[in-house]
């Protein structure tokens, strides 16, 4: 049996400790102030499309605070479980001056992902930008335990990047079991089928099928631009990889299968979270995935 932990207060002090040794070369190609560009960041978490066997080079994002001279600032990182708060925070760049100018990626100009460290509770939230550069959004965190709040954005002539600072909600926690990998989910009377694999250091395509009673779902809604919103998480650090789905050509139908082209940079079990929209509502399947190398890898 396993023993609840208690949670305290105490734990926002270890913030400052993940991510101390990345980033730092980058820093002084970094935005000095808001609105000035400088070069583009050098790696992050993203895969803007698709690039066949291209490799995967660069850390993997949301695994440090800071990086390339941005920092996520949170006004608080404790929060008590089932209770909604406002959360708070800014992206300083080099010089500490909180960046007030960012371009629009999947029509928003910063998505947030909060995940517990159990990879059993997954949100993606919209901030909305207020004066000062201050983000806020309306935060719930379930249950008491450990979490992981991903900040994915791009300032105004900086490649997309993401940030990542834990958070915590106090109480008694027992961790979750991560699921064991497969190809199928199910949210409500919705399943979602996995086809293809992840390959570990290159782009690898894999195509999620929706149906609904058994049924494919042809109609599925744009949601965020696209017809699918997928994010990867590495189990055990939490190593965050946003993936997009391929452009849909003329006239294709809109679904049942959404395609993406998901670069992973290491073998492994990763969590997979598929945001899809169908009669007017935004659900989310959860699917645990392993690492498969390609035939004719050694």
């Amino acid at each position: 049996m396993r023993t609840p932990v208690k949670l305290g207060v105490f734990a926002a002090g270890l913030v400052a400790v993940f991510g101390a040794a990345w980033g730092v070369g980058g820093a002084m190609n970094a935005v000095g102030s808001p609105g000035v560009t400088s070069s583009p960041a050098s790696s992050h978490g993203h895969d803007h499309g698709a690039h066949g066997g291209q490799a995967v080079t660069g850390a993997p994002g949301g695994l440090e605070i800071t990086r390339d001279g941005f920092t996520i600032e949170p006004e608080r990182t404790v929060f008590t479980p089932g209770e909604t708060a406002d959360f708070r925070f800014t992206i300083s760049g080099f010089h500490g001056m909180p960046i007030t100018g960012y371009e629009e990626l999947h029509e928003k100009r910063l998505h947030l992902i909060v995940v517990s460290r159990d990879l059993s509770e997954f949100l993606h939230l919209h901030p909305e930008l207020g004066e000062g550069g201050v983000w806020s959004v309306p935060l719930t965190l379930p249950r008491a335990g450990t979490y992981r709040a991903f900040a994915d954005f791009a300032p105004y002539g900086v490649a997309p990047m993401t940030l990542g600072v834990d958070l915590w909600a106090g109480g008694d926690f027992e961790p979750e079991p991560l699921p064991e990998p497969g190809r199928v989910a199910r949210v409500g009377d919705y399943t979602v089928t996995m086809m293809g694999d992840l390959v570990p250091g290159r782009s690898s395509k894999v195509t999620m099928f929706v149906t609904r009673d058994g049924r494919p779902v042809t109609d599925l809604e744009p949601y965020l631009g696209a017809h699918g919103h997928l994010v990867a998480l590495r189990a055990g650090d939490l190593a965050y990889l946003h993936v997009h789905p391929e452009e849909a050509r003329d006239g294709a139908a809109a679904g049942p299968g959404v395609t993406f082209h998901a670069e992973v940079p290491s073998a492994g079990i990763y969590r997979l979270f598929l945001d899809f929209k169908h009669d007017g509502r935004v659900r989310t399947a959860a699917l645990t995935a392993r690492t498969r190398y390609a035939a004719h890898s050694h």
